[in-house]
């Protein structure tokens, strides 16, 4: 339950991260990483759970200084040995044939040297460089054991991050290597997915001279705080000033119990050279990240959220002046979240937005007037880079894996440029995506997309599902998911209809504000409503309609389960919250109960009046439920009590329990297992 997590989008980052497993590949094995279609996958012409793991994963984009060339990185994925390989590539930003620039691995391209030069990482693991043709390659020496890194715009210097243990362990403490225990005295002792291993990621900074790092300097030393912060450890929290005497970067300089309960992160301005560093937001109350420098280094743009506690706060963006210490909020009145922040010049910035169900470009300059729409289209762009007046973006779709497109800044036009899985494409058939408006119970106009089935027959009745969104306060857009796909659930023969209901990103803040401490209020009309439309369209058969969802869509199964008065006949619940109390004992973010439930259970019921298992006796409708071991966002257990309150309730169920994922299933024949299990269930009821 995340804002920009939960939307179930599945990004190279978390593949490399969140919940970590060694794949062992022995040479009888010996990963295929073949992306072409069998024959039978040809004549069957539409998504497959097995086809997913075919894609090519685009992953990091660079643009060259001059705005000519884009380096970008591509993943594939070995279904039966679960290997990864990430290999790198050069495209002109013009468009033309891609140029593959490593064979055996390679990751994180960054230009250097005017473009001269590539610094990347190896299949090892080490720093490397080569030359745009990369044909010459080389290891930098003198640097072990980081995790991101970053070359100053000069050249000459470099900063990366690494992991700095800090904190004594129990085995360590009693000097018994084979102990197994944790002596835990304060909260935060796990998030999301993984438990606190007493280091903190810390950004050092040094000298570079293209071949080697020397005189390497922990710019955060002795503190028990993370740049980037957990749990994403997100690159674009931290930054180079033009002239490579400045690190921006984003830290919360909170612990234990304050930490769980506040959202207030900061950014500080570090001066390389004297060691000096200053608060550039110190007094704003919630989170400060994301800093981007000016072109001429005067001024640093960042997102900015006012309220402490509130996660999905609107994020503002806030121009920092060096010189004279005054910090702007440049996109006063503007009511939608700025993100992927870019200088077009020291007057103008261009940034992404989530807007009306997609994500678009747009633009505003230092006096902040007006916030014009640069872009339009049925798609969302992310990831925003300009160089030299080239902009760059990622470009996605329902229909469409994420894509590397330019964005002429005049016209808005948008080209792609990379078309990785072009192949899969050609053989496959995708379903017509369509944007819907119905009026609500209490006459709120509710966009919402509807996804149809391949070789669409109007004469024909379909089942529909119910797509519930995550988050809460999540973006509904037109996103890419390789497990939450909807053209693979199309592809099924149902109609899928996914409303932007009450609490969704954006259609304005006061339509994100109605959701908080509301949960079963008007954002479950918006689904009912939204259901009692699609029922009466003539190819829907309101006999063969079912709802699923993950995070703050599975607690919306769970909920709805008590209160749909017979219109759906199948539920699938992924890692929903079903008890409310149970729930806030046992998670970790104790900031986001504490705004959405309106504070602990102990001293404010009036939001726990929605906790689903509290209608669980009204359950009268098959569901599936699935959970992973390591989410502690929404702890296992809670699909257990549900599941539980099923079984003795005698509703038909299955408990779909992967004992080594998170939030997110991520591996890829969990991943398989996880479609089948779906569309199992769902042909059972629906079909």
């Amino acid at each position: 339950m995340k804002r920009y997590l939960a939307t179930i989008i599945l990004p190279v980052l978390l593949l490399s991260f969140s919940c970590k497993q060694k794949t062992v590949v022995t040479k009888e094995q010996g990963p295929q990483f073949n992306n072409q279609l069998t024959a039978e996958e040809k004549a069957g012409g539409v998504m497959t759970p097995e086809l997913m793991w075919k894609f090519g994963r685009l992953g990091v984009i660079a643009l060259s200084p001059d705005g000519s060339t884009i380096l970008y990185t591509v993943t594939d994925i070995d279904l039966q040995t679960e290997a990864k390989r990430t290999n790198i590539f050069r495209v002109p930003a013009s468009g033309g044939d891609p140029v593959q620039l490593t064979t055996e691995g390679g990751n994180s391209p960054q230009w250097f040297d005017n473009g001269k030069s590539i610094a990347y990482v190896d299949k090892d693991g080490n720093l490397a460089v080569m030359d745009p043709e990369g044909k010459v390659k080389q290891t930098v020496t003198g640097l072990k054991e980081f995790e991101a890194f970053n070359i100053a715009p000069t050249d000459n210097h470099i900063y990366f991050t690494r992991r700095v243990k800090l904190d004594q362990t129990a085995n360590e403490k009693y000097n018994l290597p084979k102990a197994h225990v944790r002596i835990i005295t304060d909260l935060m002792y796990r998030h999301w997915n993984y438990w606190s291993d007493y280091s903190y990621s810390h950004v050092f900074a040094a000298s570079f001279n293209g071949k080697s790092v020397s005189d390497e300097k922990d710019i955060m030393s002795g503190q028990r705080f993370e740049s980037p912060m957990s749990p994403y450890f997100d690159e674009g929290e931290i930054s180079w000033s033009p002239d490579g005497k400045f690190i921006a970067y984003t830290s919360k300089r909170l612990t234990g119990k304050e930490d769980a309960k506040s959202t207030n992160s900061d950014i500080y301005l570090y001066n390389i050279t004297s060691g000096k560093e200053i608060n550039i937001s110190e007094g704003n109350q919630g989170y400060d990240r994301y800093p981007v420098f000016s072109p001429d280094g005067s001024k640093i743009a960042y997102q900015s959220m006012e309220r402490d506690g509130y996660e999905s706060d609107l994020d503002r963006l806030f121009v920092f002046d060096i010189k004279t210490g005054v910090r702007t909020w440049v996109t006063k009145g503007w009511t939608y979240d700025v993100e992927s922040i870019n200088w077009a010049d020291n007057q103008t910035l261009y940034f992404a937005c989530a807007y009306l169900g997609t994500v678009q470009v747009f633009k505003t300059n230092l006096e902040g007037k007006s916030v014009d729409k640069v872009t339009e289209g049925v798609h969302d762009l992310g990831s925003l880079s300009i160089k030299s007046g080239v902009m760059i973006a990622t470009l996605t779709s329902m229909s469409m894996a994420p894509e590397i497109s330019k964005v002429d800044m005049a016209t808005g036009d948008v080209k792609q440029i990379s078309f990785i899985n072009k192949p899969i494409y050609e053989s496959i058939k995708m379903g017509k995506t369509e944007e819907k408006y119905i009026t609500t119970k209490d006459n709120q106009k509710l966009q919402m997309w509807v996804i149809y089935p391949p070789d669409f027959n109007a004469a024909k009745k379909y089942p529909a599902l119910l797509f519930c969104e995550g988050g809460p306060q999540s973006a509904l857009t037109q996103f890419w998911s390789y497990r939450w796909n909807m053209q693979m659930m199309a592809a099924k023969g149902y109609i899928v209809y996914a409303p932007n209901r009450r609490g969704v990103a954006g259609f304005g803040q006061p339509w994100k504000e109605e959701i908080s401490g509301d949960y079963g209020g008007k954002d479950m009309q918006d689904y009912l409503d939204a259901t009692d439309a699609m029922a009466k369209e003539p190819y829907v058969d309101p006999e063969r309609m079912g709802a699923v969802g993950a995070s703050y869509g599975g607690y919306s199964v769970f909920y709805l389960a008590g209160i749909h008065g017979g219109r759906f006949k199948a539920f699938i619940a992924h890692a929903g919250v079903f008890d409310f109390i149970s729930e806030y004992g046992a998670t970790e973010e104790l900031w986001f109960p504490d705004k959405d439930y309106e504070g602990p259970y102990w001293d404010n019921l009036k939001s726990y009046k929605y906790s689903p298992h509290l209608r669980v006796d009204s359950w009268d409708t098959p569901i599936l439920i699935i959970t992973g071991a390591n989410d502690f966002r929404i702890p296992y257990t809670q699909a257990m009590e549900a599941f539980t309150a099923a079984q003795l309730h005698n509703v038909p169920s299955k408990l779909l329990f992967f004992e080594d994922e998170c939030h997110w299933v991520l591996k890829p024949q969990n991943s398989v297992i996880w479609q089948h299990e779906f569309f199992d269930w769902l042909n059972t009821y629906l079909k």
